[in-house]
């Protein structure tokens, strides 16, 4: 099997990471492996740079040089992106009036990028500025195609999360929050909604989502009359990686007191992401350490920079963002219990990670969050943006040694005997197997 997957960036987030998981999974057995991906950022010769929108574009070109150039001068910069965009008028002017911009024409050479036609392709996100969504019905006609949704984007006129609005069930319009990622300028996001119903019309996909909290959206969707086929595939980690060990020797590898209890939480600019609650977080550390009155507490915020902040017997510290995932294993295996407060969140791998390295979760029960902890077995789910919840929840697992042990034992058995990277490798290959021995293209 040839296999091309599509992806925004080689190494970036949660979404990013499971298209890579399998681009190498894949390769390890036996597959022709590629991901093409909007921009690269490793080294590997299987990783393929889609080509850019504007490389036939001189004047854009030239600009956009030039921006990189002077890249720490924020006036300058912002003049070289307005001369970039008078290459480009008409783009120029949709993105004003609030279109999304579809005009990426070098994602039309997708099926020329590697040495031999794939047999599959198989898209990740298909938003962050690189792939043209007018192309879906040329793709589809031609290759099975498969859509591994990690958000709500295809099914609205321009977010990736309506979070409580129910507009993209019926054609959007009038939206309540422009701003929200991705954002756009003015409220075209009825023309948006109409202009993918319009394509997905004319489109055969293969659909699939880590929680059927996100399927149940599919099935309301404009996307629907698109699907083919439509399965549910948890994602998942690698558990050589992510497993139980030794919380000592982990807490001398990353220089952590050896006897305080510790509060995990990993992310990247998490006070920055609309989706992510740090305000929830932070007001739940308050209550904690308001009331607490036993050995010392750690909070750990992974992904984050600042000066340590202490509240009597509470310390909180701040680490910077640590690509080396042995090492974000062992912040895991060194701490007692994994915090996890979100807006929105389709399906975390690090509530993963840290319970297939045992830890118990106390997570915000919203997304696909409840599909991975099992409230009373493996942790506690809370109401989002409810720090008291979230506070009493974790003084029950602090004050409760026994308690913590049970729920964590539980969490490391959930997490191996559901969330292995390689069952999720099986289920893809198998259902890629399926359509290619009963599809026509």
């Amino acid at each position: 099997m040839n296999i091309l997957q599509i992806s925004t960036y080689d190494h970036a987030g949660g979404a990013e990471a499971i298209a890579y998981a399998l681009f190498r999974a894949y390769a390890r057995r036996g597959m022709a492996s590629y991901l093409a991906v909007g921009e690269k950022r490793g080294h590997d010769d299987h990783v393929l740079q889609i080509p850019r929108a504007h490389v036939e574009n001189r004047w854009r070109r030239f600009w956009l040089k030039a921006e990189q150039r002077v890249y720490a001068r924020g006036a300058l910069k912002r003049m070289c992106r307005r001369m970039a965009a008078l290459g480009e008028p008409r783009r120029w002017l949709e993105r004003q009036l609030g279109i999304e911009d579809f005009h990426f024409p070098g994602s039309a050479r997708l099926l020329d990028l590697p040495p031999h036609p794939p047999d599959i392709l198989h898209a990740h996100n298909l938003h962050g500025g690189y792939f043209d969504l007018r192309l879906l019905p040329f793709f589809s006609a031609r290759r099975p195609f498969f859509i591994t949704l990690h958000d709500a984007w295809l099914l609205s006129g321009h977010c990736v999360h309506p979070m409580a609005c129910g507009r993209w069930q019926r054609g959007c319009g009038h939206c309540p929050d422009i701003s929200r990622p991705i954002a756009i300028k003015r409220d075209a996001s009825a023309y948006n909604w109409r202009r993918k119903q319009k394509i997905f019309e004319r489109s055969r996909l293969y659909v699939a989502t880590p929680s059927r909290w996100l399927m149940d959206k599919v099935a309301r969707s404009m996307l629907q009359p698109a699907v083919m086929e439509a399965r549910v595939i948890p994602n998942g980690i690698d558990l050589q990686v992510f497993r139980p060990g030794d919380q000592m020797e982990a807490r001398r590898l990353l220089d952590l007191d050896p006897h305080a209890l510790l509060v995990l939480f990993v992310g990247r600019v998490t006070r920055r992401s609309p989706w992510k609650d740090y305000l929830t977080m932070e007001a739940m550390v308050s209550r904690v350490a308001s009331v607490w009155k036993g050995r010392p507490v750690t909070f750990l915020f992974l992904g984050e920079s600042g000066e340590a902040q202490r509240m009597g017997p509470v310390t909180v510290l701040l680490r910077d963002f640590e690509p080396d995932r042995q090492r974000v294993a062992a912040y895991y295996r060194a701490a007692d219990v994994y915090i996890h407060a979100a807006r929105a969140d389709t399906f975390p791998n690090a509530v993963i990670e840290a319970m297939a390295c045992g830890l118990p979760v106390v997570a915000t029960a919203v997304g696909g969050i409840p599909e991975q902890v099992q409230d009373g077995r493996t942790g506690f789910l809370v109401p989002a943006a409810d720090p008291d919840a979230m506070a009493a929840r974790l003084l029950q697992l602090l004050n409760n040694a026994d308690l913590r042990g049970r729920m964590a034992a539980e969490a490391a058995r959930v997490a191996r005997e559901r969330f292995d990277r390689e069952r999720m490798v099986d289920d893809y290959l198998a259902w890629y197997k399926q359509v290619l021995s009963t599809a026509s293209f």
